[in-house]
């Protein structure tokens, strides 16, 4: 190898699972089969996860550095090919604290309590968080209601048994984690990834059966709302020395790297799609 070839090799940015695997300290070979067994929640029967689905999900984790292996995020199959990107309460809470413009937060409860259904215990009616950034003159204040947030207990259609979980045994905490949560995603714009408790939301709404319709509820059917979350331009604009790679190796053509990222929730706006087809036809220079 010439001595240009050596710097050239040196300069070119490593593959995003070369990087991944780099920074935890793993095989690259290894890297995809162990997130595999460990990264997905996978229910019995269930097939394995594709290599397209672990790649989307090492894009969302590469994009906010967080780490798969000690379950910082995680996800559940989508419908299709995608997946739902799922960040734990301690992945929220590095990725706040470690946002440059973070400047601190403060919890405000209300004095009227509430208990919720099966609940062990009761809660405050509301949580208002309100969380300063550095290059805001003003806060962002953000109130959530209990009744609107909490997550009733599973029940098993076939038995009826109900199985608790931590909305019912610690209500008050889990409620403050959605709030916080809630209030940085506004305060930050943190798109494409979920809490716990949004993704088995999303899972138990691809899975419903409606089983029967009151004779006294008549409705034509409406249009479905979907709300769309675009990907925001600062965050597009770091990850994109990334994609142009992609494409430029070979390794994905827009579409499908569009459609790998799209699949994680978030979605490219015109100009981004735009930009990134421009990168089509473009190689990599190794001289």
């Amino acid at each position: 190898m010439t001595k240009k070839q050596e710097v050239a090799t040196k300069d070119k940015p490593k593959s995003l699972i070369v990087r991944v695997a780099d920074r935890y300290g793993v095989e690259e070979r290894q890297l995809l089969t162990t997130l595999k067994a460990t990264a997905f929640s996978q229910g019995k029967g269930k097939p394995e996860p594709t290599n397209e689905q672990m790649m989307a999900l090492l894009v969302v984790a590469d994009q906010y550095k967080l780490n798969p292996f000690t379950k910082e995020i995680y996800a559940f199959p989508a419908k299709g090919k995608g997946i739902i990107p799922v960040v734990s309460v301690d992945g929220w809470i590095r990725i706040i604290n470690e946002h440059p413009e973070y400047d601190g937060v403060e919890f405000q409860y209300s004095l009227d309590m509430r208990e919720m259904p099966d609940a062990e215990c009761e809660a405050h009616d509301w949580v208002e968080c309100t969380m300063y950034r550095k290059d805001r003159s003003h806060p962002t204040v953000l109130r959530e209601y209990i009744d609107e947030v909490y997550r009733a207990p599973f029940k098993d259609k076939q038995t009826g048994y109900i199985s608790k979980g931590p909305w019912q045994s610690h209500p008050k905490r889990f409620h403050r984690h959605k709030t916080l949560i809630q209030c940085a995603r506004v305060a930050f714009g943190f798109a494409g990834i979920y809490d716990q408790d949004e993704g088995e939301r999303i899972v138990e709404a691809q899975n419903v059966e409606v089983e029967f319709v009151p004779e006294a509820v008549v409705e034509k059917p409406t249009q479905e709302v979907v709300e769309v979350i675009f990907f925001a331009d600062s965050d597009f604009n770091e990850s994109l020395p990334e994609y142009a790679e992609l494409i430029q190796s070979g390794d994905h053509t827009a579409e499908s790297l569009i459609n790998m990222v799209e699949s994680s929730g978030v979605q490219f706006d015109e100009d981004q799609v735009a930009k990134l087809k421009s990168y089509e036809g473009e190689t990599i220079e190794n001289t």
